[in-house]
């Protein structure tokens, strides 16, 4: 086993001699992946992963990483490993749950922002080794995966606050160290990409975060001495280059198939274990993973184990809910590409062979009626996956799809198009909506984006994204009459509203419509909540305004739409 060790040490100083004479060369331009198109593909098939975010700090129960020297001082932070001995850890239990869930990977949190090590390093006595558990965690896991056909891969963060070199420190990376030296941090960050590579690989994927004081040339060169140990690994935009996949994070990304993407995200609130932390509803977890798959991408959903290693059980019974849904309708996820129809407010599309599937996530109204443009292929036939009576009828520049809202389903309906040829042959075409408020342009009297908020993304186009759990506006605290405003382009008749809230913060509010220059109220109300369905006297205006009176913290607003 040592002789083992001075080997792999060996290979991983004659590698990086390769990459440090590439680096001094590279441009930074981002070089083409070598090989691995073939593995991205592969990839994009299985659609749906679990995450592991997993280590010391779940002993306090607060965030990985950025609590050190937040919530829990630094110095008993950095100490909690030799408290860590997590006696329920079992490999194969946790690679069990995934394939319950119709998981087909698993990436694990190696190194978190914190420093701290899950394999057995020797690169630094920071590391699972040195703590009571004293066992190969990454080894133990790659073990499980390969045993019961699950792929493997690990996150690894490019920063890291705890190691002298790296130029940041906790809080957050926000404090700078008098003292570092990049260069000596990137080599070291190598050699331990070199080791999980040629001690755990091959791998599927090498996931990195937070780049910080990484740019775009260091970022490459990481990617780049990666490659010269496994030519197909698919690696990630967090090097602080581009890599092979963009990284959405706590928000399902937009239609996107030019590129390859994978929306990271919770199963609860927190990335690590957090006591009674709220778990998401099933209709939240399977409708990210559908969403996901209509914006072509996948979904890696994110589990944290507890301290004992055991994963808690509540998040453990929602992932077996999503495999029993899987396991019946996994064929319209599983190898689908997205489209050919843009996302809509009331859902998406998948596809692949002969067949479109329509997934219908939301109906605002009773009977759905669907509008599909013409895509110049014959539709051979029209069905409900679930069952029931659907009516095809061919207009002149498109079908309608129609059936009773009696078969509209809780979670999905799912509408089957069998056509006369590929559907991949199609183009990516707008499909129409059920909100006139979806897509339009917004305008706010305040803004606070471009943050994070208890982790999801505020971001004020998300209120007419058809998103209606992701990310969310928030004003300024400073705002004390916030409000947002819709432009529907042109005037259209309005009777109904649905607004959802980020909490119940709201106590009063109004709706107000915009005539000749003039904004009138329509309707005032109290509570929104988590939604609020609001008749209104029809109205026909260009421009709404949702107007917050009075509430008890800065509200959030995930989404509204307008009937």
């Amino acid at each position: 086993m040592k002789n083992s060790a001075v080997l792999i040490s060996l290979i991983i100083f004659f590698l990086l001699g390769i990459s440090e004479n590439s680096f001094a060369q590279s441009t930074g331009s981002g070089q083409k992946t070598i090989g691995n198109e073939q593995k991205i593909e592969e990839w994009k098939d299985a659609r749906f992963g679990m995450f592991i975010h997993w280590g010391p700090v779940t002993l306090k129960g607060t965030e990985i990483g950025w609590s050190r020297g937040r919530e829990v001082p630094i110095e008993e932070y950095d100490n909690l490993y030799r408290q860590f001995d997590a006696k329920n850890f079992n490999a194969d239990d946790w690679v069990s749950v995934a394939k319950a869930a119709g998981m087909k990977y698993i990436i694990l949190t190696t190194k978190h922002h914190d420093g701290f090590c899950l394999w057995n390093t020797r690169q630094t006595d920071f590391n699972i080794m040195n703590s009571p558990l004293k066992r190969d965690v990454v080894k133990e896991l790659a073990v499980a995966c390969k045993k019961q056909g699950i792929a493997f891969g690990t996150y690894y963060s490019t920063c890291d606050w705890h190691n002298p070199d790296f130029p940041l420190t906790s809080p957050g990376g926000s404090v700078e160290r008098e003292k570092s030296d990049l260069d000596a941090y990137t080599t070291y960050l190598k050699k331990q990409v070199g080791e999980l590579l040629l001690n755990y690989g091959p791998l599927s994927v090498l996931w990195f975060d937070v780049p910080q004081k990484f740019d775009d040339v260091r970022g490459q060169s990481v990617i780049d001495f990666a490659h010269t140990i496994q030519p197909d690994i698919i690696i990630n935009n967090r090097t602080g280059a581009k890599g092979d996949f963009d990284t959405p994070e706590q928000r399902v990304g937009g239609f996107q198939n030019d590129r390859p993407w994978e929306t990271c995200m919770t199963i609860a609130s927190q990335w690590a274990w957090k006591p009674n932390d709220e778990v998401k509803s099933l209709e939240q977890c399977l409708q990210s993973l559908v969403r996901s798959a209509g914006g072509d991408g996948n979904l890696l959903f994110n589990v944290g184990p507890k301290p004992d290693g055991q994963i808690e059980p509540l998040q453990v019974e929602r992932l077996k809910e999503m495999g029993q849904w899987l396991k019946k309708f996994g064929d319209a996820i599983y190898g689908t590409r997205g489209g050919p129809f843009k996302p809509a407010d009331w859902g998406v599309s998948t596809r692949k062979g002969n067949t479109i599937f329509l997934h219908i996530l939301k109906w605002n109204g009773n009977s759905p009626k669907i509008t599909i443009p013409d895509f110049g292929m014959e539709i051979k036939s029209c069905s409900l996956a679930h069952g029931g009576k659907v009516t095809l009828t061919k207009l002149d520049k498109g079908y309608t799809i129609e059936f009773s809202g009696k078969d509209l389903q809780p979670i999905n309906t799912i509408v089957e198009l069998q056509l006369s040829g590929n559907a991949m042959d199609i183009k990516p075409m707008e499909i129409s909506s059920n909100s006139l408020s979806y897509n339009k342009p917004l305008t706010a009297s305040s803004n606070s984006e471009g943050h994070w908020s208890n982790h999801q993304w505020v971001d004020l186009n998300s209120i007419t994204n058809g998103d209606w759990s992701g990310a969310f506006w928030e004003p300024e605290a400073k705002d004390l009459n916030p409000w947002v405003e819709i432009n529907l382009g042109k005037p259209e008749k309005i009777s109904r509203a649905i607004i959802y809230e980020r909490g119940t913060s709201v106590k009063v509010f109004e709706l107000q419509a915009q005539f000749d220059d003039q904004w009138k109220t329509i309707y005032k109300g109290t509570t929104i909540g988590n939604k609020a369905g609001i008749k209104l006297p029809k109205t026909t205006t260009q421009k709404i305004r949702l107007v917050l009176k009075e509430y008890s913290q800065v509200p959030g607003i995930y989404e509204i739409v307008l009937l």
